[in-house]
């Protein structure tokens, strides 16, 4: 318990849960949205706002973390992005297919089952990145789909990717934009907008509320690991005990084979297949 109470007191904005919190304070939010598309908002509702507000904490990300509605129904997700992950088994970075599966999280619910496809509000998928991932020096990258055969042409399905790339050098960002940037960097307070966010997660480390919900989720992540892994060694086992007994059986037939049992009877006598006994047979003249 000690060891999480230090963890949770040396949070960051960087931390999933810490940001969630910030970002679910209207004022925070709303004037981020404002600075980073420069555009006026009158106010912002959050979805489904008593599971934003007390994140329900899975695998794969299966609920957004921050959803919110501005007064035209234009729909945002924001996301904190701390690390560039690689899937092991195909060598490539998964950032581009998650921004892909939110957008299709975020589609499916907001259109209700029989409702027309045009109803699909305006929706913009923005990734705060604590890293460069196209390494151009971009402040902002922001994707929509565009023809390749006449790049001029856009496909207006009115949704947008934004990765914001926090270790930027260059671009159009506004002051409280580069503020939080460097917020998010280096804990650096120099704006009145990181002076609220500085504070926030200040109070936020001071009620105990927090601390006991972050606990609590830190347990739960715990037992599913060891869960994970109880179940991984488990599995283990049984594909070892699965390997040696075929191998035990081969070992048996190639016996059997040199006492000049029929192919029938060493079938019968180890439960190998008759193909793979004759496969043996074949290898063994």
């Amino acid at each position: 318990m000690q060891d999480l109470a230090t963890k949770f007191a040396n949070l960051t904005i960087q931390s999933d849960f810490i940001f969630k919190k910030v970002m679910s304070r209207k004022r925070i939010c709303k004037h981020l949205l404002e600075e980073l598309l420069q555009i006026e908002i009158a106010d912002i509702k959050y979805l489904e706002a008593e599971k934003t507000l007390e994140p329900e904490y899975t695998s794969r990300g299966i609920r957004l973390d921050i959803i919110v509605a501005d007064d035209k129904n234009t729909h945002y997700n924001l996301e904190m992005q701390v690390k560039n992950n690689k899937n092991p088994d195909t060598d490539t970075y998964v950032l581009p297919k998650r921004s892909r599966y939110y957008q299709a999280l975020l589609d499916i619910d907001l259109l209700q089952k029989g409702q027309p496809y045009d109803l699909l509000p305006p929706t913009f998928i923005i990734f705060i990145c604590v890293f460069d991932f196209f390494e151009k020096g971009n402040y902002v990258y922001t994707f929509k789909k565009c023809c390749l055969e006449n790049l001029e042409l856009e496909l207006p399905d009115e949704a947008t990717t934004m990765i914001l790339n926090t270790k930027g050098t260059h671009g159009a960002i506004s002051k409280d934009i580069k503020s939080f940037y460097d917020y998010v960097n280096n804990h650096i307070v120099t704006t009145d907008f990181t002076k609220q966010i500085d504070d926030e997660i200040s109070y936020l480390k001071l009620d105990t509320k927090v601390r006991r919900e972050f606990m609590l989720m830190e347990a739960r992540l715990l037992d599913e690991r060891r869960e994970g892994e109880a179940v991984g060694i488990a599995k283990g086992k049984e594909i070892g005990l699965i390997e040696g007994e075929a191998k035990e059986k081969l070992a048996t037939a190639k016996r059997l084979f040199s006492m000049g049992l029929s192919v029938q009877d060493i079938a019968k006598a180890t439960s190998l297949p008759i193909e793979q006994v004759e496969a043996l047979q074949a290898e063994q003249t």
